[in-house]
């Protein structure tokens, strides 16, 4: 009896692979849960340097801190308004909670900062 079509090579001809059991395939699929079941282990063993631009400056003063921190948050409340006035009805309101949860931050930094007493 004929079989009308072929049989069905045994790997895949397109993949890298030699067989599903060589070892770029073992050492890829230890990478790949090692990525993603344990990150702090890759975080910790990289070589890369943090952004400076996006560290807390130990140097920096308590107020410098804090007014940089009330600008942020009162810049961040001005973008929240302008985007919950594009918005339908149900967004909006929801725009708005988070508007003004943004504002009382910055009302609490803004009173922290009143009260730093200046170094000489």
């Amino acid at each position: 009896m004929i079989k009308p079509t072929p049989n069905p090579p045994d790997t895949n001809p397109a993949s890298p692979y030699e067989s599903l059991g060589s070892k770029k395939l073992h050492e890829a699929a230890e990478r790949a849960l090692d990525h993603y079941l344990n990150p702090g282990a890759n975080i910790m063993a990289s070589t890369h340097e943090p952004e400076p631009m996006f560290l807390a400056n130990p140097a920096y003063d308590t107020e410098s801190l804090l007014a940089n921190a009330s600008e942020s948050l009162g810049s961040a409340t001005t973008m929240l308004s302008n985007f919950a006035a594009l918005l339908d009805n149900s967004h909006r309101k929801t725009l708005l909670g988070i508007t003004q949860v943004v504002m009382l931050g910055e009302l609490a930094v803004n009173q922290a900062l009143d009260k730093v007493e200046v170094k000489e």
